[in-house]
């Protein structure tokens, strides 16, 4: 194994040599790089198609005549066996079948440079493909765009990239397979844009997305053929005096989008919270297949992606009766399959629930008021108006729908029902979807870039160093007198030795008050303390200890010391992170708001910018070189914030023409040519002087 891929390190060493070599310029390097990993792309996202075609094949022909003696039930029992057979991946690879879908791509792109490793590609490459094949009722889209970035990651690896061009070529894979699924490269484009991305609209980034969705949208009509998923008649609008109904489809597709949304959240704290405490994990996967399976049964549509539903709506093939059951199935069932563990996405499910409420929209419109509607029309505006609503991604939606339908006349409807549809989410999610559930995982990401600031605090910067210690035999009245008194969410059991070995919380009180009485004297400490607690070292950053709480879903944790995890030294609290993190963000905020200002400023000149603070540039230190910030601790050694880092101006920097600087990571090493923006009160500042 080793012997081949030395060889094929060789041949990418001579390939970059050679083109380093070469008198082309770098502009055109860059291009060509874009074209390769939007070929790649293409070819992965073609693979997958021809995957999920290739299992459902093996399901529904194959695995379906071994089931004879079902008949035509035998269909119930498919999505069940492939929901079984992705729970026993799951359990195979518990970690790498959590970094799931777009999210995980975007978290990719912003914290780790675009890395991705390989296994989790191939991972969340038969994962979806099993679910989908199996009949699943999930879409394509999500799996498709994470295998086209792990693909990119790959790729940039192997070359050697540096994390920023790994970054921009990881969501230019992930927008190019998209354009691939969809044959839609602009909606490709806008896809990586608007969501991994998160709007970054930076020069190098933009020609590198285009460049890779076109490269890629070319190679799946070589193999998969130019024609449009969706087939219909061509749309007509109608008078203009009735452009509002598309508004009206907007807001009702919008509130249907935010209905789906709040669904999707509880049934995925159900089956987190509770379910997984009362059923094992398998059981209830195979029991939401069966689900699929019977629903399946009496509608078939249901099965898969669902594009050919869709188009049984567009062609008016479908009563109204059986579109309200297809819609009222498909919003039942998919956040279902994937809350459950099954994988997929949502870009198909939007579509369908769009075509079903544009056509009901058109049909009742019609029936009720006489107004003539074209359901082609409306439908398509519907599944534009869902998309967006549901996935957050307004300008994508316009421009696939657009790219399916090639219809220049749909453009004024489509951005009514789009724009409409978004605000109503936007104002009742207050943000993105991706945003939000990134925030609610401890993340602050803006423009594609890393704003964790909890990965480069470290808790004993914040911590607590009054924590409450009783030794595990002290009388429960003198506990609770203890925690009553406290300010502190827990106390802290010990033995003779000094070592950690319990927690005392309102939670193990509560039960006893009851019998508080006749028990106070009767019970000690160490009767009623949770031993099974999590802890974290005071050497431990911010990120680490919210994931903890969250996980736990406590309010508070105890800190240990490095050198020994069972002496308790503090506690820190889920305030006092968000305290941290409020302060972090505003040294964040206060950085961007003077961008242009540091853009201007001279090295070894303080510049005041408040009562008693200031800024200054500074090369670096030797000793910081090839160091990343957190083995630097600045804020500790030298109570200084490094707002940002100037560097070196190039044409595929992460920074565009308009500026040079670069907001750090935790992770960033201090390069020679680099110069510190820091910031600080002026005595700090003073300090650095001598540098």
């Amino acid at each position: 194994m080793n012997y081949y891929k030395n060889i094929i390190n060789k041949f990418i060493d001579k390939a970059k040599l050679f083109l380093d070599r070469t008198a082309f310029p770098e502009y055109t390097v860059f291009s060509f790089y874009a074209i390769l990993i939007g070929a790649a792309a293409g070819l992965s996202a073609v693979l997958f198609h021809l995957s999920i075609e290739f299992f459902n094949k093996v399901f529904f022909e194959r695995t379906k005549e071994g089931l004879y003696f079902l008949g035509a039930a035998a269909v119930i029992i498919l999505p069940a066996i492939g929901m079984f057979i992705q729970s026993l991946m799951i359990k195979a690879a518990p970690e790498i079948s959590k970094k799931r879908g777009v999210l995980e791509i975007i978290k990719s792109v912003a914290l780790r440079g675009g890395l991705i490793k390989f296994r989790t590609t191939l991972f969340h490459f038969f994962a979806p493909v099993i679910c989908i094949g199996s009949g699943g009722t999930v879409g394509p889209e999500g799996p498709a765009a994470q295998l086209g970035g792990g693909v990119a990651s790959k790729i940039s690896t192997l070359l050697n990239f540096s994390d920023q061009r790994r970054r921009i070529f990881t969501a230019a894979g992930s927008g190019a397979a998209i354009a691939a699924i969809f044959n839609t490269p602009l909606g490709g484009v806008f896809f990586a844009l608007e969501i991994i991305l998160l709007n970054d609209f930076h020069t190098p980034t933009f020609s590198a997305l285009i460049l890779s969705s076109v490269t890629a949208s070319a190679i799946s009509r070589i193999f998969l053929g130019n024609e449009s998923i969706f087939v219909f008649s061509s749309p007509e609008i109608g008078s203009y005096s009735y452009f509002y109904l598309f508004i009206l489809l907007g807001f009702l597709t919008g509130s249907i989008s935010v209905l789906f949304l709040k669904y999707n959240e509880l049934t995925s704290n159900l089956f987190k919270n509770k379910i997984v405490r009362l059923f094992p994990s398998w059981l209830m996967m195979i029991i939401v297949g069966l689900m699929v399976g019977i629903s399946g049964y009496f509608y078939s549509d249901i099965f898969g992606i669902g594009y050919s539903g869709i188009n049984n709506i567009l062609s008016n093939s479908s009563t109204w009766q059986l579109v309200i059951v297809l819609l009222a199935l498909k919003f039942t069932l998919v956040p279902l399959v994937l809350n459950s563990g099954g994988f997929g996405g949502t870009f198909a499910p939007a579509l369908f629930i769009g075509a079903c409420l544009g056509y009901l929209f058109s049909y009742f419109t019609t029936s009720i008021t006489g107004i003539p509607t074209d359901p082609t029309t409306f439908i398509l505006v519907g599944m534009g108006a869902s998309l967006a609503g549901i996935n957050s991604i307004p300008i994508t939606a316009i421009l696939m729908i657009f790219e399916m339908s090639r219809e220049y006349t749909i453009m004024l409807p489509l951005m009514l029902g789009v724009i409409v549809s978004s605000t109503i989410v936007q104002i009742v999610n207050k943000g993105s979807v991706h945003q939000k559930l990134l925030e609610k995982q401890g993340f602050k990401l803006s423009s594609g870039k890393e704003t964790n600031v909890l990965k480069s605090i470290y808790v004993d910067e914040i911590m607590h160093y009054d924590a409450i210690i009783l030794n595990s035999k002290t009388p429960l009245n003198f506990v609770v007198a203890k925690l009553m008194e406290s300010p502190h969410h827990r106390i802290y059991t010990v033995n003779d030795q000094g070592n950690l070995i319990g927690a005392i919380s309102e939670n193990e009180i509560r039960p006893l008050i009851t019998e508080y009485e006749s028990l106070k004297n009767a019970l000690i400490a160490e009767d009623i303390a949770r031993t099974k607690i999590s802890k974290i070292r005071s050497d431990e950053n911010l990120d680490h200890a919210l994931k903890l709480l969250t996980k736990q879903d406590i309010e508070e944790l105890p800190v240990v010391s490095p050198e020994d995890d069972l002496k308790v030294i503090g506690t820190i609290s889920r305030n006092d992170i968000l305290t941290a993190y409020n302060k972090e963000s505003i040294k964040h905020n206060l950085a961007e708001g003077l961008s242009k200002e540091i853009n201007t400023l001279d090295e070894n000149i303080v510049s005041k910018i408040a009562n008693g603070y200031a800024i200054i540039e500074k090369k670096p230190l030797r000793e910081f070189i090839g160091k990343n910030l957190s083995e630097l601790r600045f804020r500790n050694r030298y109570g200084l914030e490094i707002l940002m880092i100037k560097k070196t101006a190039g044409i595929f920097h992460e920074s565009d023409a308009e500026n040079k600087l670069v907001m750090p990571g935790p992770d960033y090493k201090i390069e020679e040519d680099d110069i510190l923006v820091l910031f600080g009160n002026d005595e700090k500042i003073a300090l650095t002087k001598d540098w």
